[in-house]
């Protein structure tokens, strides 16, 4: 099953609209997203890390240069998060994380690339930096993007 956004509306606002997804745009897609999952709790000592994120920073740097670079960041732990859920008249709002897990989202990048091969091509390269699983998935493209 799907969870499907709801449209954000601010006060008294009409509601927004939904934008249309076109199966064609889907089959052009040029940007990914790489979600490295990281298991949950403390983080490996110093000495294991620091080569970690000197790999990480010099994978970045590679993917800057190369102009597949969109954007990345790095996330808190799931404790950290809030969740937003509408109800009929309202909106509910939860800490912790929208679904409990062994492990979460720790980091991403969103790259362009010109097919799936070549997004695999820099997820290879990821999961060997950071030394965990990385998913890719493919981005829709929206009407004007």
């Amino acid at each position: 099953m799907s969870i499907q956004p709801a449209p954000v509306r601010v006060a008294d606002d009409k509601p927004a609209a939904r934008a249309r997804r076109s199966v064609r745009k889907v089959t052009e897609l040029k940007q990914y997203l790489l979600s490295i999952y990281q298991p949950d709790g403390d983080p490996p000592p110093p000495e294991v890390l620091e080569p970690i994120m000197a790999d990480i920073s010099a994978l970045d740097d590679e993917l800057r240069a190369s102009g597949a670079w969109v954007f990345n960041g790095g996330m808190y732990p799931p404790d950290t998060a809030t969740v937003l859920r509408a109800t009929d008249g309202g909106v509910v709002v939860t800490d912790g994380p929208y679904a409990e897990g062994k492990e979460h989202i720790g980091g991403f990048w969103v790259i362009r690339a010109p097919d799936l091969d070549a997004a695999l091509g820099w997820a290879r390269k990821a999961t060997r930096a950071c030394t965990l699983p990385v998913e890719v998935r493919p981005m829709v493209d929206m009407p004007g993007d």
